[in-house]
């Protein structure tokens, strides 16, 4: 006769359970934002830009820490183009770093809506691409270390069953 003990066998399982979700949510997350810039490439007019300058955010901005350091504010590059028979429009990119990845007059090729050419991006890896992959990396890693500790967790689970499962009784 096997009895099972409820409580903290349990509990781990809800936990295990719990940073499976988690991960698989990440996962999820990841995907819809990568799904969305697979469209946005897709709709999207090409132009040649121009960053026209680089707008600091973040705490202490100052004229010091403007230079390419490696903390400290972020810098977003504004970024002027012409869409296909359209006017000069002039965007804030939604991706800032630091150090700044452009410089004060690169060129540069950028993406945009027909229908609304203020909603630009420039064509680059991180601007298209870092977050997907980043919330995409994070849930399969957590994903996967809950799978590894519940697959483990059933493993040694069934040892110990199998191990002490049925008692011999004694002649006597």
């Amino acid at each position: 006769m096997q009895v099972q003990v409820r409580g903290r066998r349990s509990a781990g399982w809800w936990i295990t359970f719990g940073v499976i979700a988690f991960g698989t949510l990440f996962f999820v997350a990841g995907a819809i934002v990568g799904g969305v810039s697979i469209s946005f490439v897709t709709d999207a007019e090409r132009a040649k830009g121009t960053v026209v300058y680089l707008e600091w955010e973040g705490s202490n901005v100052s004229s010091s820490s403007k230079s390419r350091q490696s903390s400290g504010p972020t810098a977003h590059p504004v970024v002027e183009f012409t869409p296909a028979g359209g006017e000069l429009t002039t965007f804030r990119s939604s991706m800032g770093s630091n150090p700044p990845a452009y410089d004060t007059g690169e060129r540069v090729d950028v993406l945009y809506r027909a229908d609304d050419p203020r909603d630009a991006k420039i064509d680059g890896f991180v601007s298209l691409w870092l977050i997907p992959l980043i919330f995409c990396g994070i849930g399969l890693l957590i994903a996967g270390i809950g799978t590894a500790v519940a697959i483990a967790t059933r493993r040694r689970s069934r040892l110990t069953r199998s191990g002490s499962g049925t008692a011999v009784p004694s002649a006597g």
